[in-house]
């Protein structure tokens, strides 16, 4: 077996057995996979998922210089803005659900803490919603449990499977594909 990632773990979700390790306690930034923290966080606040929330200047990534499809002003459902993160990555809807949190990015951000250590992520730390800063770091062990947590949430596992949704935004249609190419690999 050729894994070419720094870090893995493999495990049988039914036994907790780990089938594989490779460096499994190493902390690492865990990029995009943070939106699963984010989408949990999200859920557990319970705020209305047909609010309508706009994208702003400040969802623009400028970090990284990510695109994005969806322009600043962009008005969606914070459902719809949970589904573009979860299933196309969107880092500007990720950090807008992270914005419109009840006290806003900081108190957004310490939920995401707050829930890890809850889980009892101990190598796991998060400084933002969209995976974006290389502040967010996890080991293969720590997303293991995260993953298994996050499954627990049918609107995660939905959202996380879709193949494509169409957005509206005003006058414009937006689609958008899965990119996790698994999805698409029956």
């Amino acid at each position: 077996l050729v894994v070419r990632s720094a870090s893995a773990l493999v495990e049988d979700q039914q036994t907790g057995q780990h089938l594989f390790q490779k460096q499994a306690e190493a902390v690492l930034p865990i990029a995009s996979i943070t939106k699963l923290m984010t989408a949990m966080v999200v859920l557990d606040a319970q705020t209305d998922l047909q609010e309508m929330i706009t994208i702003e200047s400040e969802d623009v990534d400028i970090l990284r210089h990510s695109g994005s499809r969806l322009p600043v002003g962009t008005r969606l459902m914070r459902e719809e803005a949970l589904l573009l993160a979860l299933m196309a990555s969107e880092n500007r809807s990720a950090h807008a659900l992270g914005r419109t949190h009840p006290g806003g990015l900081g108190a957004f951000t310490a939920a995401m803490n707050a829930k890890a250590a809850a889980l009892g992520l101990t190598d796991t730390r998060f400084a933002e919603p969209t995976g974006l800063s290389s502040g967010n770091v996890s080991s293969a062990r720590d997303l293991a449990r995260m993953v298994d947590a996050a499954y627990r949430y049918p609107l995660v596992r939905e959202f996380t499977t879709r193949e494509e949704a169409t957005i509206r935004s005003g006058r414009r249609t937006l689609e958008f594909r899965n990119i996790n190419r698994l999805i698409w690999n029956h």
